[in-house]
């Protein structure tokens, strides 16, 4: 998804077996979809299946055997899901690699039978969530945000999670922060506001109906839009049924876009952080079956002209890596450094 002006530009893919890099087929969609004739995308925000891979042939992208995804660590974390013993004979190795057909390179199909040596490992309390999600800025302070899963282990056939769904695993959005109240359009008071309040407070149900005033791109000027520009891209990792339920990324938007005085940071922790809203979604089954857990990062675009990393999590750490404003590169696993 890409953050520029106010018209709303992304797209999810799902349900895809053969290509190899889904993300480049989700961003060729996009690109594709701006055309006036829809570059054969039609400008569609969702789709699965086989017709996608149908268009990435067309379009030229890497297609591979569904044997190409296929590994033992994840077939490891598969039984272990079930409940079984993470050790198979080989005949059995052999029949679940055939079954998933094609050839295997030799770093999937190493020696060791188990998903760790180390035996005070239990892989039981530690399988890793497989989002990979990053958020790019640009010079022209246009924000990109770009995730893809291959889903949960043990998942039921045709479950469709957050990260291929715009608002609830990604989202990215540009707007104009409100003008201050000496720009505002001038307000004329009603000389009639003193009875109607009498009036209104012996018969409530005559209270009259406040419009909301909505303030759209036209009523900026060029120059006051830019000056008063902001934008958030956000990609979110962790139960993505949770993630669904809260729409969470949007909302983190949300909250920042509609509360003036919230930074994006407050945003995504009390979104995802402790004790948030992530957090509360997920009631008694708190830690009891990973619901409500993850984390999310992001980049927020200030009116400054600056951007600016935010992250936070509500587990144990969230794998993250950045470049900071002196083009640093940082590296964090849990909250502080280490």
């Amino acid at each position: 998804m890409v953050s520029k002006g106010m018209r709303k530009r992304g797209v999810g893919v799902m349900g895809v077996t053969r290509v190899r890099n889904p993300i480049l087929l989700a961003r060729e969609m996009l690109v594709r979809g701006e055309a006036d004739d829809g570059g054969g995308a039609q400008g569609h925000c969702q789709l699965e299946g086989e017709v996608c891979e149908r268009l990435a042939g067309e379009w030229g992208l890497e297609l591979v055997s569904r044997g190409y995804f296929w590994t033992r660590k994840r077939w490891e974390e598969h039984r272990a899901g079930l409940g079984e013993d993470g050790f198979w004979a080989e005949a059995e190795y052999e029949m679940a690699r055939s079954t998933a057909g094609g050839r295997f390179e030799s770093a999937d199909c190493d020696e060791g039978l188990s998903i760790s040596d180390d035996p005070s490992w239990n892989g039981s309390d530690y399988l890793p969530q497989g989002t990979v999600g990053c958020v790019v800025l640009d010079r022209d302070g246009t924000l990109c945000v770009a995730t893809s899963t291959g889903g949960i282990t043990n998942k039921l056939p045709g479950r469709i999670g957050d990260t291929p769904t715009l608002g609830a695993g990604f989202w990215a959005e540009e707007w104009a922060a409100p003008l201050p109240a000496t720009d505002a359009i001038p307000f004329t008071p009603n000389p009639l506001a003193g009875f109607t309040s009498l009036l209104t407070s012996c018969l409530p149900f005559l209270t009259p109906y406040a419009p909301y005033l909505l303030i759209s791109h036209a009523d900026f000027t060029a120059a006051q839009y830019r000056s008063r520009r902001r934008a958030a891209a956000i990609c979110g990792t962790g139960n993505g049924d949770s993630f669904l339920r809260l729409a969470a990324a949007r909302t983190a938007s949300a909250i920042a876009r509609f509360s003036s005085q919230t930074s994006l940071q407050t945003a995504v922790t009390a979104v995802a952080g402790p004790n948030g809203m992530l957090q509360h979604s997920a009631g008694d089954r708190w830690l009891k079956s990973g619901e409500g857990e993850g984390g999310m990062i992001g980049i927020e675009l200030g009116e400054d002209g600056q951007g600016r990393v935010v992250a936070d999590f509500n587990c144990g750490g969230m794998f993250r890596a950045w470049v900071d404003g002196d083009g640093e590169e940082r590296v964090r696993v849990f909250r502080g450094e280490y």
